[in-house]
């Protein structure tokens, strides 16, 4: 009601403004002729009244909130005016073979004048008296803080109409810093840029800053990491805006401005799917993902969902968990998606039978599995039943069932395993690559290395130690490891699994290794403090561990690049009935158990993997 109300009222206004600027323009030119009074009187008012509001519902002018009017609104409102003048001269030509050319001319100007005027003076009043009210509050301009924006750029001049537009935001921006020599120390917006971003650290004083806003999609990582450093010595909040693109909206708002990440300081570039590829699998089929309660597996079912599947089963052992994914995805798929759930423990091998039979999917993701290493260490028969047999079960209830495609996530700790948990990770590869070879399943596995943020890994362990005041302790000074967020893996286990043609083991990109010590100090760094207030602690190195992590060995480098940042790795195949065979005989036995683990699937143990000479094959691929 309220919408009608509104069009009804703009309709009108614009119905005013058409005829006042025809009389007017009449008037001025000729105050005492009756030159053409039908033309004048009748045929160019209703012609352009006509002209007008049907460009205006073509060009949306009424839809438009001129509240938040921009240049694409002024552009659109040239446009409807422009049109309607144009047709309106068309029509004098072809009625009175003459254009009245002086008096469209000036009603042309008027008519532009009067419109923009009206709407751009209600963007300015309704400004206004959302400041009356805000301040009626008791909320006055001196308690917000003043705020530095890094970035003159599109992005940051959108931050800033958006600031200005919302007066109810404690951020009040005073300054811009760009690199752009252009735009320095002059102003947009009413805000002077102050200088460059070097400059940061004498700005700061000079404005005497207590927030700032990063509003540069396009920053690297050193040019963040000197930022956050210097900023975080005079200030305590320094946020970021995504980039556009990662907004479903395209465009900037206040709500999407949030604290640095660590995933930030990790610099990796966006991942891009092909899209219509993934949709012309995952589209209206049924999708199964076990260990859906966890952090890669719940990621997966957001993702997976983004591509319209009829059905995604959702199948877990911890009830809490699956529990909270379900409610998740329940509130924004309520009405397209069917949801199901089923509370299971994937080492049983009849229900996992039952499970796939019951809801015939054509793509199983398989995310279920113990990944704690030192746990794993001292459990080794549980690791077993779980990660080998567990795996074995879901892979051949999915033959049974007819599954068109069967994804497993592994680990780049199967390479060259050191612990329990890699090699059971590395045995469950053979399983499937086994099976894939006797089955018309494509059965594929994915291999990649630490996400970060999920919760066995060590990001909520340091956060946890800096809330407590410290020490982060950390196992060694040279322990690296590779980083991907769990968006990003989740993304590309699903491109992986759109890509399976059987068999292979794909490899994930996982960029360059990082010191465990340099993200210990970065996430010290996020949170306010210096290595002085919380310090870093060596604890040495637990069993099972290693010092350095291996995406794939020499031997099982193959160079064929899929896609960007997915490779084939060349894994070896191992008879599985002889491996499962021969683990049978140990189960029983810890120590037996873990070395004839680690020996069928161990053939050297590496001190430091040879990085540079598998990226060397990798970059051969490209």
């Amino acid at each position: 009601m309220r919408y009608r109300a509104r069009m009804f009222s703009l309709v009108c206004i614009d119905s005013a403004v058409v005829l006042v600027s025809i009389f007017v323009s009449h008037f001025l030119l000729n105050p005492f002729s009756s030159y053409i009074v039908t033309e004048v009187i009748i045929v160019t008012p209703i012609t352009l009244l006509i002209t007008h509001h049907l460009f205006a519902y073509i060009f949306g002018l009424y839809r438009r909130v001129w509240r938040y009017a921009s240049m694409e609104e002024l552009v659109g409102l040239f446009s409807v005016v422009t049109s309607s003048v144009i047709i309106t001269a068309v029509i004098q030509k072809l009625m009175f073979n003459n254009i009245y050319a002086r008096g469209l001319t000036l009603t042309y100007m008027l008519h532009i004048l009067m419109l923009g005027g009206i709407r751009f003076w209600w963007r300015f009043a309704q400004t206004v008296i959302f400041e009356v009210q805000f301040k009626s509050k008791g909320i006055q301009p001196a308690k917000r803080k003043r705020t530095l924006i890094i970035g003159a750029g599109s992005t940051g001049r959108m931050l800033l109409r958006q600031l200005k537009e919302h007066p109810t935001t404690d951020l009040q921006p005073v300054a811009f810093l760009d690199d752009n020599t252009t735009v320095q120390h002059l102003n947009i917006g009413g805000l002077p840029v102050a200088g460059a971003i070097d400059d940061i650290e004498t700005v700061v004083k000079r404005y005497k800053i207590e927030h700032v806003v990063i509003a540069i999609p396009s920053l690297k990582k050193q040019q963040l990491d000197q930022i956050i450093t210097t900023a975080k010595k005079h200030v305590n909040n320094v946020q970021i805006l995504p980039m556009i693109g990662d907004l479903a909206s395209g465009k900037i708002s206040i709500n999407e401005i949030r604290d640095v990440s660590i995933e930030d300081l990790l610099g990796r570039e966006p991942v891009q799917l092909d899209t219509k590829g993934i949709a012309d699998k995952i589209e209206n089929q049924t999708v199964l993902i076990t260990g859906a309660g966890g952090s890669i597996g719940s990621e997966l079912c957001r993702q997976l969902c983004l591509f319209n599947p009829q059905r995604v089963v959702l199948l877990g052992h911890g009830e809490n968990s699956i529990y909270h994914i379900e409610m998740e995805l329940k509130s924004k798929y309520r009405n397209q998606i069917e949801l199901c759930t089923e509370i299971a423990d994937i080492q049983d091998r009849d229900r996992m039978i039952d499970i796939m039979m019951k809801y015939k999917p054509s793509f199983v993701f398989h995310a279920a599995a113990h990944k704690h290493v030192p746990l794993m260490e001292r459990n080794p028969e549980a690791a077993v039943k779980n990660n080998i047999y567990g795996t074995k079960n879901v892979a051949e209830a999915a033959d049974i069932a007819g599954v068109d495609t069967f994804v497993m996530i592994s680990t780049d700790k199967a390479v060259n395993p050191t612990s329990v948990m890699g090699a059971t990770k590395r045995i469950a590869e053979i399983v499937v690559q086994n099976l894939d070879r006797k089955s018309k399943t494509r059965f594929v596995a994915v291999r990649f290395g630490n996400v970060l943020g999920s919760r066995g890994s060590v990001i909520p362990l340091f956060k946890k130690q800096i809330a407590n005041g410290g020490p982060i302790t950390v196992t060694h000074p040279d322990m690296t490891r590779y980083f991907m967020t769990i968006p990003e893996a989740s993304r590309l286990v699903i491109q992986a699994g759109s890509l399976a043609r059987g068999g292979e083991v794909f490899v994930l990109d996982m960029g360059e290794p990082v010191k465990i010590v340099d993200l210990a100090s970065n996430l010290i760094k996020l949170s306010g403090f210096t290595e002085d207030e919380i310090k870093i602690e060596y604890t040495g190195m637990r069993p099972g561990e290693k010092l350095y992590e291996e995406i794939l060995n020499e031997e099982e480098v193959h160079p064929g690049q899929v896609f960007s940042k997915i490779y084939i790795g060349k894994a070896t195949e191992l008879d599985a009935e002889e491996v499962l065979s021969t683990i049978e005989q140990k189960i029983h036995d810890k120590e037996a158990l873990r070395t004839t683990l680690l020996s069928i699937t161990n053939k050297k143990n590496t001190t430091k993997p040879n990085h540079d000479k598998i990226k060397e094959v990798l970059n051969a691929a490209y």
